[in-house]
């Protein structure tokens, strides 16, 4: 009943809750979002009464980590490409021809020590790589201690075999993987983004993968879809998937479960354990 709700519970693809929506709602305590990103259903006018919020942000970030290690190391052993010719030539690739790929010693590059950036690292300590991270809000040591050497973005684009994106789109990083950084990494690198296609130049990038000296991986793109006559559908060196990364079918459950026990903690007067303020909107995606 929106006249004595005292908590909304909200998810993927929620209206907005603004001035109207929280007039109707005198009482109101907070907001629960079983889903990610706060930003783009919380109005101004809900930040300015110091409601409450909450997201199960962290539960989503389980599975985007884990579709991430996964395709590190696919794109690592050089699958997506050894498929492709699997699948034209008809007949195994001599062994001997495979050189350059493997995940021993593999260099990875993480942009962005976010919620999944983070976990991202942690699922790497367990294989022979080599992780480093750039993010203007960490230091050294607290790479060092997430299992990370800490390096610029452009040394990082330089250095590493495959680069994955965790950073939020927020204005500073805006097509931040532009042209020049895209020609800073080796023949034959990899790409994969699961955050946001604005983080790359859309451009850009296409070029370097119809020319073939790149690979990606993109479970999201800019735009989201791709247009039906975009080059990227039908490269060999180009993994796409339709922004399914995050939660999926039975991992919904998941986000369930975290906004079900912020509600427990709410109803007996604890601090919600993923507390939202506005300033983190800043920084976050």
């Amino acid at each position: 009943i929106p006249g004595v709700a005292e908590v909304l519970v909200t998810g993927w693809d929620c209206p907005p809750v603004d001035a109207a929506v929280l007039d109707a709602m005198p009482h109101l305590r907070a907001v629960l979002h079983a889903a990610g990103s706060v930003k783009q259903h919380l109005t101004h006018e809900f930040w300015d009464r110091g409601l409450l919020v909450s997201s199960a942000a962290d539960a989503n970030a389980v599975p985007v980590a884990e579709y991430t290690v996964s395709a590190i190391l696919l794109a690592g052993k050089g699958v997506f490409g050894l498929r492709e010719r699997y699948r034209a030539d008809r007949a195994f690739v001599p062994a001997d021809v495979v050189n350059g790929v493997g995940n021993f010693g593999l260099r990875v590059g993480v942009v962005g020590a976010s919620r999944i950036g983070r976990r991202v690292i942690n699922l790497l300590r367990a294989f022979d790589v080599e992780v480093f991270l750039t993010d203007p809000h960490v230091d050294e040591a607290a790479a060092s201690d997430l299992g990370a050497t800490l390096v610029d973005l452009d040394k990082l684009m330089a250095t590493c075999d495959v680069v994955s994106l965790h950073a939020p789109d927020i204005p500073d990083t805006h097509r931040m993987i532009d042209r020049d950084r895209l020609s800073l990494m080796r023949d034959g690198g990899v790409i994969i983004n699961t955050a946001r296609g604005a983080l790359v130049d859309s451009g850009a990038l296409t070029r370097e993968l119809v020319e073939g000296r790149l690979s990606a991986v993109l479970d999201v793109t800019d735009p989201e879809p791709l247009p039906a006559d975009s080059p990227l559908f039908d490269l060999p060196n180009v993994f796409l998937t339709p922004h399914i990364a995050g939660s999926q079918g039975n991992e919904l459950a998941r986000m369930g479960e975290s906004t079900a026990a912020e509600l427990e903690r709410l109803v007996h007067g604890r601090p919600l354990r993923h507390a939202i303020r506005r300033s983190d909107l800043e920084w976050q995606a």
